[in-house]
């Protein structure tokens, strides 16, 4: 496998690990179009402060047969896997030292839709989960936020880039992708987890 640049955040009690440029422009652009196209994209109603509200973005739930996933009151049943997953899956996994066994996928249909402060930490992604984020279309910002200090850390997370949330992460830290009044366009987030 050739190298790949990445940077290791320096966040305490967390393993955090940025690539780039995982995917190369070229490849970006094209599964940008082909997931855009292929996937059963869907919007849930989500439980937030007592209230159901449509979620703030669109979302589709893929992976092995009977790995169900529940979050926020909604549980999904995995859609059986699709080659272009396959493929950007078997590109991160030597990376994540992890086989994964499905992906939630968020399509951020521009700067109003975003992702709340949430840590995967769901009982059945296991006691230190590994979580494979890969992101396509317009960079955004990536927040951190330490759950005992709050000490916050930024990352803008561009085409083609690849984040690995390793070891103790979901236990200390919470993440979130904020809203923006910019105009930017479309983004797709992968982000490929272990089912136990």
């Amino acid at each position: 496998m050739l190298f790949q640049e990445s940077i290791e955040l320096p966040m305490p009690d967390a393993r955090v690990v940025y690539f780039p440029a995982l995917f190369n422009a070229a490849e970006s652009n094209a599964l940008l179009e082909e997931l855009k196209t292929t996937i059963a994209w869907r919007q849930d109603d989500i439980r937030m402060f007592g209230k159901w509200i449509p979620q703030p973005r669109l979302t589709a739930w893929y992976g092995d047969a009977g790995k169900s996933y529940k979050y926020s009151g909604i549980t999904m049943q995995p859609m059986p896997w699709l080659p272009v997953l396959l493929d950007i899956k078997a590109r991160i996994e030597p990376l994540s030292g992890t086989v994964y066994n499905s992906v939630l996928l968020n399509y951020y249909r521009g700067g109003s839709d975003s992702m709340s402060w949430h840590a995967d930490d769901e009982p059945e992604l296991g006691a230190n989960p590994v979580i494979g984020s890969v992101s396509f279309g317009a960079e955004r910002m990536f927040h951190f936020r330490h759950n005992a200090t709050q000490v916050k850390q930024h990352l803008v997370l561009g085409h083609g880039s690849f984040l690995l949330m390793a070891g103790p992460t979901q236990h200390h830290w919470q993440h979130q992708i904020p809203k923006t009044q910019r105009a930017i366009s479309e983004r797709i987030n992968l982000t490929f987890r272990v089912i136990i």
